[in-house]
């Protein structure tokens, strides 16, 4: 659901982290233990290896040291701000297959792309690119429910006036949901831009929100850890 995602679906080289989101049971959790076993991975940061913390918003956060995984930081997450409960989750994912059988399942672009409407800018870029990119893919076969993700997510005003151009009924139907769109109707790059960047404002300051009470929830736990150590 991270950056490896984002590698598997052409917008990304390389990434060292493996972000995860995972199905919020106890015999999943039980599953979870057994996989970081394997991993020789130890919890690090905050907050501690609890289920609850999870269940919460947080991210459980680990460092591997199989040698096959040597140093990879894995962090596991069951939800996140703006996207459906895991079972629809699931049910949205891409599934890949490589040479040697190995099944890798990725997090649907869509709930992809919402994952990363971040407070940090360097997300950003990473939108633009994974969606170029499914556009670059897709151009020559746009089936409506494509047609409708490039116009509802594309930060690139010449895909969103290219598509719009091409598909003007799904064009006003989705600036009833995107105002911005309507920039597109008229063709203008300057005012898409200046709404795109509007809008990221909007979601960073959203995503600030959410993380907020997450972010003082921490900092209460590494002053108590810190307490803790301190007293032995």
């Amino acid at each position: 659901m991270g950056g490896q995602a984002c590698v598997f679906y052409g917008a990304a080289e390389f990434s060292r982290d493996c972000d995860i989101v995972v199905l919020a049971d106890s015999d999943n959790f039980d599953r979870l233990l057994s996989a970081v076993s394997d991993l020789q991975a130890s919890c690090i940061a905050v907050p501690p290896l609890d289920w609850q913390y999870l269940e919460r918003g947080h991210a459980i956060h680990f460092r591997c040291k199989h040698s096959e995984a040597f140093n990879i930081r894995l962090d596991v997450m069951t939800k996140m701000r703006g996207c459906d409960e895991f079972p629809a989750l699931w049910e949205r994912r891409m599934t890949l297959e490589d040479s040697d059988g190995t099944v890798f399942e990725l997090l649907g672009i869509e709930d992809l792309v919402t994952t990363r409407k971040t407070q940090r800018d360097k997300d950003w870029p990473m939108i633009r690119r994974l969606i170029d990119a499914h556009y670059e893919e897709f151009q020559a076969d746009p089936n409506e429910d494509r047609v409708r993700f490039w116009l509802r997510e594309s930060r690139t005003p010449e895909v969103l006036i290219s598509v719009g151009s091409e598909h003007f009924d799904i064009l006003r139907e989705e600036a009833k949901r995107r105002p911005l769109l309507a920039e597109a109707m008229a063709a203008s790059s300057s005012a898409l831009l200046q709404g795109l960047e509007e809008e990221k404002i909007r979601e960073q300051e959203a995503d600030r929100a959410y993380w907020d009470p997450l972010k003082r929830e921490l900092a209460q736990l590494r002053r108590d850890r810190s307490r803790r150590d301190e007293a032995r």
